[in-house]
């Protein structure tokens, strides 16, 4: 399991090279550039080559970062199974993200970061989700109700796609 957003706040958290360059667009609401995001990748599949799959948390973010991570599986012989798409009404994430920014003190929690990246996600995200429906391997979930049951689709879903 790898969610970018985690490990880019960890290297800006640590100060690091990766971490400067993407603070600042971050806190914004911003994304992080597809060759900062695909360098973090590349560097999680090799330190995990002996894994027998991996969960890529909002990632691939952008159609460029869709066609970085292809190359990638194909570089290390290895096949994306499948996609998944939490599918939840943008009133109820601005509702989630706003709670959130008070119970975790991300500064990228705020309505103003929050609205852009709404706009980034209808301008570079969205499309994604095409260029995997075209391919025959997104599976939208349903984002709305218990964290329980969310996370028993989630299973189910990635179990079906694990035995076909």
């Amino acid at each position: 399991y790898i969610s970018t957003g985690q490990v880019l706040r960890a290297e800006m958290a640590a100060g690091s090279e990766i971490g400067l360059k993407v603070k600042d667009i971050i806190e914004h609401g911003g994304l992080a550039s597809d060759e900062i995001v695909a360098e973090i990748i590349e560097k999680f599949i090799i330190n995990h080559s002996d894994s027998k799959g991996f969960l890529f948390d909002g990632f691939p973010r952008t159609v460029k970062q869709a066609e970085i991570l292809e190359e990638l599986f194909q570089k290390y012989n290895m096949e994306l199974n499948g996609v998944l798409s939490l599918e939840v009404p943008e009133e109820l994430l601005i509702e989630r993200m706003l709670e959130r920014g008070k119970t975790s003190g991300r500064a990228d929690d705020n309505i103003e970061s929050i609205h852009f990246r709404f706009v980034e996600y209808e301008n570079k995200t969205k499309p994604v989700l095409h260029f995997y429906e075209d391919r025959n391997i997104l599976h939208p979930i349903n984002g709305v109700g218990s964290i329980e049951n969310i996370f028993v689709n989630i299973c189910e879903t990635i179990d079906s796609i694990h035995n076909s």
